[in-house]
């Protein structure tokens, strides 16, 4: 059934019908149309967690995504090792303040990779600088998981490439337990 076009005449003249609520319909005992369930049915929701995973997936495989993780990660371990409180660190000195910035850069760079891929190759170099200064600057690099996690971080992140087609997950083995040949002929 195909009603008027928007806009015409014939629309302005149709009578609008009010959406009933399904409590008013169970009152005066009459049956919702069967498009107006209010309830989700279970095969509309595994469709949306679906499309939410293939949209996540997606949005990860764009940018370096387990880099900019690692790089956020390792700067947050060396700020929650620090134990000193900001007063006394501002009394310190600079040497103080700087165990706080050189983590706070690595949040920032790991942040900015995330977000930013286009500009990964600066971000990454500054956070693998900013991880080899913590060594100095944050209770060893924060005692030097915090440090590995910038490093090899920045290094996931300096080395991806974008644009890459995806890899194949598993290979393919024939009946008899060999490998078999890859139909691209890589």
């Amino acid at each position: 059934m195909v009603g008027p076009e928007p806009g015409t005449p014939a629309e302005a003249e149709a009578p609008a019908e009010a959406p009933v609520e399904p409590e008013a319909q169970a009152q005066a005992g009459t049956e919702p149309p069967a498009g107006s369930e209010v309830q989700v049915e279970p095969k509309a929701r595994a469709g949306a967690v679906a499309r939410a995973r293939r949209a996540w997936r997606g949005w990860r495989g764009r940018r370096p995504f387990w880099g900019g993780v690692l790089v956020l990660f390792g700067g947050a371990e060396i700020l929650f090792t620090l134990r000193a409180p900001l007063p006394i660190v501002l009394h310190i000195g600079i040497q103080g303040l700087a165990g706080y910035l050189v983590p706070a850069v690595m949040v920032l760079c790991g942040l900015l990779i995330l977000f930013n891929p286009a500009q990964r190759l600066f971000y990454s170099i500054l956070a693998v600088l900013a991880s080899l200064g913590s060594w100095l600057t944050s209770n060893l690099g924060g005692f030097l998981l915090g440090m590995l996690f910038g490093v090899i971080g920045s290094c996931l992140a300096f080395g991806w490439l974008p644009d890459q087609p995806p890899r194949r997950r598993w290979l393919r083995r024939d009946r008899t337990g060999r490998k078999a040949a890859d139909p691209a002929g890589v």
